[in-house]
């Protein structure tokens, strides 16, 4: 089962950018990997994954033209960029992998699917 843990997180202006990293284990083998971000009494929502395999990347409507998942196998880490900062934005976001080796497709942002998290870091846009 994959380990992962996130950083990068912090205080950002709107319109600034940001970026988190997730160190994963196992990241050699081709699975899904995600970035979600909640709120307090909110739902975990998903923000963007990726096939480490290679294919598509899923992005949430919200997020669209402004984030950027990455990944670097050399590095067994996965990048969120988080250009365009808005005070929306703002949340605790969390790194997960799914254990299974296939890729994400239309359950890339079901939370239920991701076996592995991270802590989770703080960011925070101030307007």
């Amino acid at each position: 089962q994959p380990q992962v843990a996130e950083s990068g997180g912090g205080l950002a202006q709107a319109g600034g950018s940001l970026r988190l990293s997730c160190v994963a284990s196992r990241f050699s083998a081709s699975r899904c990997m995600a970035w979600f971000r909640q709120n307090p009494g909110k739902e975990r929502e998903g923000v963007a994954a990726l096939y480490t395999g290679g294919g598509g990347l899923y992005y949430a409507d919200s997020v669209k033209g402004r984030f950027t998942i990455s990944r670097d196998s050399a590095k067994n880490t996965l990048y969120l960029q988080m250009d365009s900062l808005k005070s929306e934005d703002t949340a605790m976001y969390f790194c997960a992998a799914d254990r299974a080796l296939k890729p994400c497709g239309t359950t890339w942002d079901n939370s239920a699917r991701y076996n592995s998290w991270g802590q989770g870091t703080q960011v925070t846009v101030s307007s």
